[in-house]
């Protein structure tokens, strides 16, 4: 409590500074699944609680509650390590809209603000609060406001506060769960300088390894380091970091509403090695992303299969459609020719995926033509009619709700692990 108050005496000597500039929030949700979990589930707050995938099935950790990272699990750690380490925890798969849902909540509260909201996954956002001539309220106090509004919902945040998107996100990860670190105009240099490179978004472990090669180690490092040397041995990428490093980046904070592609991906607890088997799983992936199609209104024009074999390596191929499309009934067909392109009998996969790129927005008043008279019944009903019956069976009561009979075949054969990716929430 002692460190509490000292902490709020802090924000409130930084809230009576003036804000001078640009006002950069990096909100990001606290072991988010888990916490939604443990607030569903009333007898689970306080204990460690994790979302993910089955240890006897080759699972993934997606989120630990801070009561089960103690033991040292985290995200993307194979399920049966995170078993090894925590036996006493409680294991959820996750709840998809559950996420969803709660995640639309937090960003209504962000979007109450200001309009310059940037989503970046379900549980984190960028949000432009920089004093205008018409709302000069400081950046502190409106980040304590959101802390707050987002806390009555069920869950907690922590924010990063500082002049550039860089610099809020690396704040926002100092002090978690229910943090709120504010580096103050002027002061950034000194904030960023000790961190490791590693810790700036856009370096890699490649990057980090070619940069500790020449001596480089901080972003201070970095930041005093000659031009060339790092565009030379990063590349494009090279400007960037270094334009981060220096607190030099003006990358505006706005909606990304451009769709690049719709996708789905599914790793199995057991390799597929028959071509029933396989085509069980590609049908599953495209009833999803056809679903998802359709939620966005959008059409694609190309199609594309990836597949990961047992020694993990990965392949891929893609046609194009023949019109505009996003009916998995269409390119369903086409998803299992282009299968021969990628295996053979004898060959195991561990993943299939699908993904259908190349949208043009103008393309959505030709789907009424396309499809709505396709397929016609005895009794009058159309295939399209089917697709939306499904789907809104499927937005109420979830994925499982309703499956075709390709899809019960491939029931409970993935691995059970919980996504991150935003698309998978859309």
């Amino acid at each position: 409590m002692a460190n509490e108050d000292a902490h709020s005496n802090e924000l409130d000597a930084l809230a009576a500074i003036p804000w001078v500039g640009r006002a950069v929030l990096l909100v990001d949700l606290d072991a988010f699944f888990a916490s939604v979990e443990q607030l569903d589930h009333p007898a689970w707050r306080g204990k460690p609680v994790i979302v993910g995938g089955h240890a006897d099935r080759r699972g993934v950790v997606s989120t630990a509650s801070y009561e089960a990272r103690k033991f040292g699990v985290h995200s993307a750690m194979p399920s049966a390590t995170a078993e090894r380490l925590c036996p006493e925890a409680i294991w959820t798969e996750g709840h998809y809209d559950r996420y969803r849902e709660m995640s639309g909540k937090v960003m209504a509260i962000l979007y109450d603000e200001t309009p310059h909201v940037q989503q970046v996954s379900i549980d984190e956002a960028f949000v432009d609060i920089t004093p205008t001539s018409v709302n000069r309220e400081h950046p502190i106090l409106v980040a304590r406001r959101i802390q707050e509004r987002v806390e009555q919902l069920g869950v907690t945040c922590s924010i990063g506060l500082g002049t550039t998107k860089s610099v809020a996100k690396l704040a926002s990860d100092m002090d978690k769960p229910r943090g709120l670190t504010v580096v103050m105009p002027g002061s950034e240099a000194n904030f960023m300088a000790p961190l490791p490179v590693r810790a700036l978004s856009g370096i890699g472990a490649a990057a980090e390894k070619k940069l500790h090669a020449i001596g480089i180690e901080t972003l201070g490092d970095l930041a005093n380091a000659d031009d060339d040397v790092i565009i030379g041995l990063l590349g494009k990428a090279g400007r960037v970091m270094l334009d981060r490093a220096r607190c030099e980046e003006h990358a505006p904070i706005e909606p990304d509403d451009e769709v690049k592609s719709v996708s789905n991906e599914t790793s199995f607890a057991v390799d597929l090695t028959s071509r029933d088997d396989i085509e069980a799983a590609i049908a599953t992936m495209a009833a999803k992303v056809g679903r998802r199609l359709r939620r966005k209104g959008l059409l694609g024009r190309t199609l594309a299969l990836k597949v990961r074999y047992a020694d993990f390596s990965a392949r891929s191929t893609q046609r194009p459609l023949g019109e505009p499309c996003d009916d998995e009934f269409v390119f369903k067909d086409m998803l299992f020719d282009m299968l021969d392109d990628l295996w053979q009998p004898g060959l195991a996969l561990r993943l299939v995926g699908v993904s259908v790129t190349g949208f043009d927005q103008s393309n959505e008043s030709e789907q009424l033509s396309l499809f709505d008279e396709s397929d016609p019944s005895d009794d009058g009903v159309s295939r399209r009619d089917l697709q939306k019956a499904t789907d809104r069976v499927k937005e109420r009561f979830g994925e499982s709700a309703l499956r075709y009979g390709r899809e019960l075949r491939m029931h409970g054969t993935d691995t059970g692990t919980t996504s991150k990716n935003p698309a998978d929430y859309k």
